[in-house]
Formats: C-alpha cells, sequence, structure tokens
C-alpha cells in the first residue's frame, strides 16, 4: 500500500479541515512531526492571521506557527483537497434548536472531500458525535466520490480529546483513541497518528472510537451534576460543599473529585450527552440517568441568579431590576478564552432579561465575539480595573474563576459578592459580604 508507505516514511500530505480549537493544533503537530501540511477553513480572516504569523488560539503559539510555517499551509480552497493524502475532519457538531444532533457541518465537509478527493486517500472524522456516525454517515457520502471505500479510500475515525489551558497536556502528549474501518485504514491510522503523538490507543471499529468519546464526557457531566445537586441539598443544611469535598478527595481511591459551578460549558460537555439520547431513542432505550444530568446542569445559571437576587432582597433591599450586575468572567473555563456554550452567557442573558444592567470583566475576553445563541451581546466590551472602581455594581458574580482576575478590588466594591467557583476563599481572602453559590 503506497499510502501506507508514505505516511512511514513521513512523506505524506496531511490535509486539516476545520482550523478551531482542535484542528489548528492538531494541524500544527502534524507539521512538527515532519508532515506537510494543508489547513482549509471557510473563515478567511482565520488564514489571514495565520501567513501573517499569527495564532488565534491559546494552545498554539505565534512561535509554533512559526516553527512550521515551512511545511505548513493554509487556504480556503477546498479544491486542494486533491492535494492531501489523509485528511482529518475538525468541524463543529452542535445541536439544534430541540437538542438533537446537527452534523451539517459534518455532512457539507464529507461532500466537499468526496467532490475533489483523489484515489489512496485516508479520512478520518474527529468530531464528536454519535456511535455508528462514521459508518452510517461518513461512509456513504465519500462514497459518493465514486472511489471504493476500503479500496481506493480508507475511513477511520478518532475522537479529539483537547483541554483548553491544560498545561500538562498538548496534542502530542493526550493519548489518542483511534480505529480505522478495516485493517488497512487502521494500519494507516496508527502509521499517521502514531508519528504525530506520544500514545496511540487502538480500539476495535469507529463505531467503539465515537462511543469512546460520548462516555468520556457524560461521565464528567453526570459526575458534575451529582455535585451540583449535593451543593443545592447542603447549603441548605448550611454545609459547604467545597470543604465537603476537599476532604472527601483525602480517599486515595474510591472517590475522584469534581466541583460545582454555574452551569456547563465547553463544546463537550453540555452537547455530547444528547448525542447519545439522541441515538439511543433509535433503539428504544431510555436515557433516564443521563438525561437528569443534563437538566440538572442546565438548570445551574436559574439557581445562580435566583440566589442573586435573593441576596440583593436581603443586603439591598432591591431586586434585579435596575440592578447594575458586575460578571467576573464569560470565558467557559479559567485562563482560556474559549466561549463555546458558557454559563456566564446564559448568566448574563438571564439577568438581561430580569431587567439587571449587566457588566464584565475578563482578561481573556477583551469583546464578546459573535455568537449563535447571543447575538444581543456581541462587541459588549470588558471594564478595565478603574471602570470597574467607578462602576457603582450593586453586585459581582464570579462566573469563571481565572487566575489573572484581581479579587481584592472586587471585595472593596462595597456590594455582595456572589462566587460560584469558591474563587475567594481558595485565595484565602475575607469573605465578608461573599455568598458561595
Amino acid at each position: 500500500m503506497l499510502l501506507l508507505e508514505k505516511l512511514k516514511k513521513i512523506d505524506a500530505t496531511i490535509g486539516i479541515v476545520g482550523l478551531g480549537y482542535v484542528g489548528l493544533p492538531l494541524a500544527n503537530a502534524s507539521a512538527k512531526a515532519g508532515y506537510r501540511v494543508i489547513g482549509f477553513d471557510v473563515d478567511a480572516g482565520k488564514i489571514d492571521k495565520l501567513y501573517s504569523g499569527h495564532s488565534y488560539i491559546e494552545a498554539v503559539s505565534d512561535a509554533d506557527i512559526e516553527a512550521t510555517a515551512d511545511l505548513s499551509d493554509w487556504t480556503v480552497d477546498f479544491s486542494r483537497i486533491k492535494e492531501c493524502d489523509v485528511v482529518v475532519i475538525c468541524v463543529p457538531t452542535p445541536l439544534n434548536q430541540h437538542q438533537e444532533p446537527d452534523l451539517s457541518f459534518v455532512e457539507d465537509t464529507a461532500r466537499v472531500i468526496a467532490k475533489h478527493m483523489t484515489p489512496d486517500t485516508l479520512v478520518v472524522l474527529e468530531s464528536t458525535t454519535w456511535p455508528g456516525t462514521t459508518e452510517e454517515v461518513m461512509k456513504p457520502l465519500l462514497a459518493e466520490s465514486g472511489h471504493a471505500i476500503g479500496r481506493d479510500i480508507f475511513v477511520g475515525y478518532s475522537p479529539e480529546r483537547e483541554d483548553p489551558g491544560n498545561a500538562t497536556y498538548r496534542t502530542k502528549t493526550i493519548p489518542k483513541v483511534i480505529a480505522g474501518d478495516g485493517p488497512d485504514a487502521q494500519a494507516m491510522m496508527e502509521a499517521f497518528y502514531g508519528a504525530v503523538v506520544e500514545t496511540v490507543v487502538t480500539v476495535p471499529n469507529p463505531t467503539v472510537a465515537e462511543a469512546v468519546k460520548i462516555t468520556e464526557n457524560i461521565f464528567r457531566s453526570v459526575n458534575i451534576a451529582l455535585v451540583n445537586e449535593l451543593k443545592l441539598i447542603y447549603d441548605e443544611m448550611g454545609i459547604d460543599i467545597w470543604e465537603v469535598i476537599d476532604g472527601a478527595a483525602t480517599k486515595p481511591f474510591g472517590f475522584m473529585p469534581f466541583y460545582p459551578g454555574p452551569g456547563l460549558g465547553g463544546h463537550c460537555i453540555p452537547i455530547d450527552p444528547f448525542y447519545l439520547t439522541w441515538r439511543a431513542r433509535a433503539f428504544d432505550v431510555p436515557t433516564r440517568f443521563v438525561e437528569l444530568a443534563g437538566e440538572i446542569n442546565t438548570n445551574m445559571p436559574h439557581h445562580i441568579v435566583h440566589r442573586t437576587r435573593e441576596v440583593l432582597d436581603l443586603e439591598k433591599g432591591k431586586g434585579l431590576n435596575g440592578a447594575k450586575v458586575l460578571l467576573v468572567g464569560v470565558a467557559y473555563k479559567k485562563n482560556v478564552s474559549d466561549m463555546r456554550e458558557s454559563p456566564a452567557m446564559r448568566l448574563m442573558q438571564l439577568f438581561d432579561e430580569a431587567g439587571a444592567e449587566v457588566a464584565f470583566v475578563d482578561p481573556h475576553v477583551p469583546v464578546i465575539p459573535p455568537m449563535r445563541d447571543y447575538a444581543m451581546f456581541e462587541g459588549q466590551t470588558a471594564l478595565s480595573v478603574d471602570a470597574i472602581a467607578d462602576g457603582g455594581f450593586d453586585v459581582v458574580v464570579i462566573a469563571t474563576d481565572h487566575d489573572a482576575v484581581e479579587y481584592e478590588p472586587l471585595l472593596k466594591l462595597g456590594c455582595p459578592v456572589i462566587d460560584t467557583r469558591n474563587a475567594i476563599a481558595k485565595r484565602g481572602l475575607p469573605m465578608d459580604g461573599v455568598t458561595k453559590a
């Protein structure tokens, strides 16, 4: 097999479709491994930035882009798929308004690949999806090319495992689950990913690999829902959930700490469970546990707003209508700029609907970018430290506990602080006027 030999000799061209939080790190890691890389994206702005040597995500630095410039090419011209020996699909897989899988980006990409690909090409899907997508969706679309699956073109699946902001694990060092559709595709997957990452974990087929990713994120969703519910219970009992978790985490076996928050964010945990529940309905299998976890996590922003209203009423004798709210952190997790499915944006929307005037501070997000569900906040800018001091706020709500945030000035504003992340206590700061929520 010519392609397998090219992959083993690091003499293949790798096409990465979708240059976001998954695709760009993979493109950079592939180039660092010695492969020639062509990165594809519909956003010409991203292409321009990359050609000028600038990255737009934290996981890939400007130095990384510069170091691989000789092996990297960036384009909006999808006809250049024909130049690629391997094509990896890293496009979004969101939910539609009915909380059902939206595979339109994957399907459109597969059709474009089928139109331009040449024989002896490996096509890999990395986008998170329901078990069976590679077999039932990808293969039929790629077969429209007229090339035979398993003879002329080869198909595989490898779930992305990126963790924005994680300084310990990067694309190269995160163990990579892979699966090819048949032994030839499996060998190609092992050769390609084995050259790019340190550890490859082979599973029997793409459907198992798809289920691996779904399972990883449902595990996290369910456990986060558990501590969120325990938080509500322990609050009523006057027990601090953070102190409980810290105590339980000292057990060296049988316990893994998860922490409560204002809701779920990121592309994976808020979305992946719904991919399984949707798929399970086709088999008449109930997913009560998974759906309950989603319900608990989805309701957390409402709880935070309710708690904020209670505190305002108790300490200031006023409601949310007309109140000035300072939201601290709008990214979905600490120390990143990633806004995907951020619970802070849901909080901002709920406060706005309650009649509050909402401003925000976030050292990683100077301006709220275009977002499908929160178009009304697009372009709103973060406040400076000086503007915070003069803001006349009625309440501060800490939604994301960035390390770069200055927390002491928040305590000097003379208004209640609603801390959803235990940020104040973790830093040993005075708790006067602070409510853990």
